[in-house]
């Protein structure tokens, strides 16, 4: 059996709005994460980029289980010795929230190029407005 390959005209990327208020983290970004990539469209393919757009609402009130909010901590290397930085999910979550969404879908995506671009079609709002309405995206109720 050959791979199927969509031809350029057959990608019709669809918008979506995910509201994430009362949303677990983890779940709402492993399906948001699987539209993005494309899984589900009938039309997927691995290796091409074949996924749809979403807008995530709301994303300050989005909720965490157990006692990841006390013992949750994000850490980057800068590239320089002693360069460890470290925060905790608190602090994060008070100053930026769309930051914590993001990483949370990014670590769900492929690790190279595509990925990158995956990443493109993800834009993540505080409140209710956003600036995509020309785009006339679909409400999205995730399970």
């Amino acid at each position: 059996m050959s791979t199927y390959f969509p031809k350029q005209g057959e990608i019709v990327r669809k918008w979506y709005v995910v509201d994430a208020s009362g949303q677990t983290l983890g779940r709402m970004a492993s399906q948001v994460a699987r539209i993005i990539m494309g899984k589900e469209n009938p039309r997927y393919t691995p290796f091409l980029d074949t996924g749809d757009h979403v807008v995530v609402v709301n994303a300050e009130k989005i909720r965490v289980t157990g006692m990841k909010a006390e013992q949750k901590k994000y850490q980057h290397y800068t590239g320089y010795p002693g360069g460890l930085r470290s925060e905790d999910f608190r602090k994060r979550f008070a100053r930026r929230p769309e930051r914590v969404i993001e990483d949370a879908v990014k670590r769900m995506l492929p690790k190279n190029k595509l990925g990158s671009h995956m990443l493109s079609k993800l834009k993540i709002y505080k409140g209710e407005k956003h600036p995509h309405e020309a785009q006339k995206p679909e409400a999205k109720v995730l399970a």
